[in-house]
């Protein structure tokens, strides 16, 4: 079993083929998606993918680059989108002052809102976070505070004190094609620290291609290299790995249903 558990398929770059990407997702075996909401602008979009694959899932947030976009976003906007039955995350949000393409004040106001609503419709706060790593520490902390939250850290790139900071927390890692990249000895290092019961994949499709398809538009169907690179850095055989990430995901996110057969 593959599963992607953070797919962009509402992006411009499947818009001419968006069902032939799907379907060869599924013909490599990938039975479960979670396409990934970035503006809340989107949102209709991105429910409408979810509402017509009985394998595709969605989230309702707003990234960080458009946190200043969403000044006006309340938790209560974000719980009456997220009740939607396949809404299963609440997110990506988080902190990434990288492009400074918003203020970081409104990426932690932002961000803020959106634990508030995952708290209250006890669904998963999917977390992008990058060159933020003491902010988001304390950040997470003081939210967890309130309430205990179920979080997921996106295609983790970060470092090791935060990682294990939010493991404290209970925090799973998602870790995408980046592992099969040769720059990135860093990344693969803090995948092979995490505990394998806190480990998920996932693609950020169509960003992030993973060897042997760098440099091409990425695919929900490429989980599989991402997947065998994780089984290999940890030492599992393919069986092994496939159904260890699958339990991770499942009980991560309780409310999708698990394939039968």
């Amino acid at each position: 079993m593959l599963i992607d558990s953070h797919v962009n398929l509402h992006h411009h770059a499947f818009a001419e083929d968006r069902g032939a990407v799907i379907a060869r997702a599924r013909a490599a075996a990938v039975e479960r998606m979670i396409t990934i909401c970035d503006t809340i602008s989107n949102f209709p979009d991105i429910i409408a993918i979810a509402d017509a694959h009985d394998d595709i899932y969605a989230s309702v947030g707003a990234h960080p680059h458009y946190a200043k976009d969403h000044a006006d976003l309340t938790a209560a906007r974000l719980i009456d989108l997220g009740r939607h039955a396949k809404v299963v995350g609440i997110g990506e949000s988080g902190l990434d002052p990288h492009y400074n393409h918003s203020p970081f004040d409104a990426q932690l106001r932002v961000f803020r809102t959106h634990a508030e609503a995952a708290r209250q419709l006890d669904k998963t706060l999917i977390i992008h976070t990058r060159q933020a790593d003491e902010a988001m520490a304390q950040l997470l902390a003081e939210e967890a505070e309130k309430a205990p939250l179920r979080i997921l850290m996106h295609c983790y790139t970060s470092g090791l004190e935060l990682a294990q900071r939010a493991l404290a927390l209970g925090a799973y890692f998602s870790f995408s094609g980046i592992l099969t990249f040769k720059s990135a000895n860093d990344v693969r290092a803090i995948a092979s620290a995490i505990p394998l019961d806190r480990v998920i994949v996932e693609t950020d499709c169509p960003y992030l291609a993973p060897v042997p398809h760098r440099g091409q538009r990425c695919e929900p169907a490429h989980v599989a290299e991402v997947q065998a690179a994780f089984c290999r850095l940890r030492g599992l055989e393919p069986e092994q790995g496939s159904a260890l990430l699958a339990d991770n995901f499942f009980r991560l996110f309780p409310t999708i249903p698990r394939p039968i057969g």
